[in-house]
């Protein structure tokens, strides 16, 4: 499936393991944000300007989503179903104030901390596991609906990390979960068909006339490029819909969502400007022009 959106650029990682000897909240802590650094740069960097309570908080919530995606990918989980139920456990022992192994017990002290939402984080299980069951989409309400699970679940648990001074933040968010997913589903659709996954919604693909063999041989045919064309106007809506966030968080937090939206939606240009072929290569950001998108958050975030 494509990464959740706070890990745009990585391969898959280890799945957060429970330790032999129980870890402490540091050692828990100091794991997750290892891991961050190790397979989430896009992620990692806005999140480096965060204190040091939210950015740890930040990278638990990182490695418990990078652990629900490992378990539907990683080609080595032999009992995916089994794996997801286990992970469960896990989130309820969280918030039972039993946790096991560091990924656990790092969440567990962040949600104190921060009053995160354990049902939103089950969403985001949910999400992971609905790539196991279901691998097409007939309409975009039917694709809103996993991506609230995978994208604004995520988004509404980091918001409260955040902090924000009206409650209307949190339905910000929760379109810019859409927007940030929405770019990853365009980013990964040769990808996502080689591993038998097809997110574009089946009645668009049909309006457009665009056939599953198509992506599957990696056509940029011109029904492909109108096709891309709709999506990514699709995908900016949702982040000009969600423009009202930023005003409403914390100043001193301000920065990382507006340098992460600002990476995504380099994403989207650096789509646009290959003509939209997303197969010959994946779509990256350069090192300056991810350097630019941080300085221009750093700059945007004290004018709201």
């Amino acid at each position: 499936m494509p990464n959740n959106p706070i890990a745009p650029d990585s391969p898959p990682a280890t799945s957060p393991r429970a330790s032999v000897k129980a870890p402490t909240v540091e050692e828990a802590y100091a794991f997750c944000e290892e891991l961050t650094s190790r397979t989430a740069r896009n992620f990692y960097y806005p999140i480096r300007g965060l204190t040091k309570e939210r950015r740890r908080a930040m990278c638990a919530v990182y490695a418990f989503s990078r652990g629900a995606d490992d378990i539907a990918d990683e080609p080595g989980v032999l009992d995916r179903a089994g794996s997801f139920a286990a992970y469960r456990r896990g989130l309820a022992g969280a918030f039972s104030g039993a946790p096991e192994g560091e990924v656990f017990v790092a969440l567990a002290d962040a949600a104190k901390r921060f009053h995160l939402s354990k049902e939103h984080l089950a969403e985001i299980i949910n999400g992971a596991e609905q790539d196991l069951k279901v691998t097409r989409y007939a309409s975009f309400a039917d694709l809103r609906g996993y991506c609230y699970k995978v994208a604004s679940a995520v988004g509404l648990v980091c918001v409260e990390i955040f902090g924000y001074t009206d409650a209307a933040a949190r339905g910000y968010a929760e379109t810019l979960g859409i927007a940030m997913q929405l770019t990853n589903i365009l980013r990964d659709i040769g990808e996502d068909a080689q591993r038998g996954r097809i997110y574009l919604p089946a009645e668009e693909l049909a309006r457009f006339g665009v056939r599953e063999e198509d992506l599957l041989a990696g056509r940029v045919l011109p029904s492909f490029v109108e096709l891309m064309k709709f999506q990514v106007a699709r995908a900016r809506e949702n982040f000009a819909n969600s423009e009202g966030l930023f005003a409403l968080l914390d100043r001193k937090a301000r920065f990382c969502p507006l340098a992460i939206r600002g990476l995504y939606e380099g994403i989207l240009n650096r789509i646009e400007g290959r003509g939209y072929d997303v197969f010959s290569k994946r779509v990256s950001l350069s090192a300056p022009a991810k350097v630019l998108c941080v300085m221009r958050a750093w700059f945007r975030a004290w004018f709201y």
